[in-house]
């Protein structure tokens, strides 16, 4: 007797995270409209999801910001993104790519890793795409992407939790993240 395999979908769960303010609204405006897409006013540590997103650097370092909340939260985190970056990028993962980890907890099992800025504590000019960049790099990550095993990070992670993409450190305004993730959304995904 065989059992009936599960279609896949065809976009994840993503709950767009902030604690209060003017992001949350952003996200509230991002969602409208979009299958998939929810918002959630308080801590991405709250959620029952697959994975959630490190706005982080390039060097993987977790000392600010949400990063840190992770890194308190997973305390083998930072290690595992370090390494990640070693192993497969040289020590850099760029601005625009991302990769996955597990976190060391049952839940949320994974962490993904995707760049707002270079360096650490780094002040994102007015007119960045940083945010475009990393949320697209999370969304082709989900799309294409391959757990160290071969698995497809689509078929491990069916939700994400999403945090502000460089609002906090960064500097970036809300209102130009909200844009921003909701066109890397559309891009990848083709949907609205």
């Amino acid at each position: 007797m065989t059992g009936k395999v599960q279609p896949q979908a065809a976009v994840p769960r993503l709950v767009l995270c902030a604690v209060a303010g003017p992001l949350g609204w952003e996200w509230e405006r991002a969602a409208t409209g979009r299958s998939g897409v929810e918002v959630h006013q308080g801590s991405v540590l709250d959620l029952d999801v697959d994975a959630v997103v490190s706005p982080a650097n390039s060097y993987g370092w977790m000392r600010g910001g949400i990063d840190a909340v992770y890194a308190t939260a997973f305390p083998q985190v930072e290690q595992h993104v370090r390494s990640a970056v070693l192993a497969l990028h040289g020590g850099e993962l760029p601005v625009g790519e991302a990769l996955i980890v597990p976190t060391g907890e049952p839940a949320p099992q994974w962490l993904i890793s995707a760049p707002t800025m270079r360096v650490p504590g780094e002040l994102l000019p007015k007119d960045t795409v940083h945010p475009y960049l990393a949320a697209r790099a999370v969304f082709r990550l989900w799309q294409e992407g391959r757990l160290e095993d071969g698995t497809p990070v689509r078929h491990a992670v069916r939700s994400i939790a999403l945090p502000g993409l460089g609002t906090g450190v960064g500097g970036v305004d809300p209102a130009t993240c909200g844009r921003q993730v909701t066109a890397a959304w559309d891009e990848v995904f083709g949907v609205r």
